[in-house]
């Protein structure tokens, strides 16, 4: 992969299907919200809302794992190969706040 099809400038140009799966994760999680709004609205009972809420959470990691591994296997690969070891300190501390 070459520089333009991977990071540059802190951008990163996405083949079609790694954006379309992107989106759709995105648009599914907000209508997830959307609906423990609604819930919210709606007096629904606690523990409803918290199941909900769970699955939005679990649906986000799930988010967050296909973009990190998408991430290590392009910009952070690349940048390794080319000597920029500052990726790695840069990889690490979004594997912390996602840890958090």
């Amino acid at each position: 992969m070459n520089q333009k099809e991977c990071c540059s400038n802190k951008k990163k140009e996405r083949d079609e299907k790694e954006y379309k799966d992107l989106l759709n994760r995105l648009r599914r999680i907000e209508g997830q919200v959307r609906g423990v709004e609604k819930m919210v609205e709606n007096d629904a009972y606690c523990v409803d809302i918290l199941t909900q809420v769970s699955a939005v959470t679990a649906a986000l990691n799930s988010f967050n794992k296909v973009l990190l591994a998408n991430h290590i296997r392009t910009c952070v690969a690349e940048d390794i190969r080319e000597g920029k070891d500052e990726t790695i300190d840069e990889l690490v501390t979004a594997l912390q706040k996602l840890m958090r």
